[in-house]
């Protein structure tokens, strides 16, 4: 089966960091890139950032310059480096992992992230 798998997630103080990590399995077809979103409560699901298959990154706007994403040779795990952190960059993060073949990515189950002092 399928398994997309995050980690790294908890509680950090204001101005701290933490660092996510988002290792994808079972996946048959092609993967065109392995990415972050999040969710705060009462909140639409937003880009954080997202690498695709050659290497390109993109980031949301309210991350960029304090979120940094990276992943490995096999393009099968990824790690998202967050500083600077915010009361606002509290939220549901969730890995995904869309394919060439799928109009639906694949989605991990989430871990929370919460910057409070």
């Amino acid at each position: 089966q399928v398994h997309v798998v995050e980690s790294g997630g908890g509680l950090v103080q204001p101005g701290g960091s933490l660092r996510l990590s988002c290792a994808a399995s079972g996946i048959a077809d092609s993967i065109s890139g392995m990415g972050w979103y999040r969710q705060a409560p009462g909140s639409q699901r937003e880009l954080v950032a997202m690498m695709t298959s050659d290497g390109r990154t993109r980031y949301g706007d309210s991350v960029k310059g304090r979120f940094t994403i990276s992943g490995d040779n096999a393009k099968s795990a990824i790690s998202l480096q967050m500083s600077s952190l915010e009361f606002a960059d509290t939220a549901v993060y969730s890995c995904t992992v869309p394919t060439y073949s799928s109009l639906v990515p694949y989605w991990g189950q989430g871990t929370q992230v919460t910057v409070s002092s």
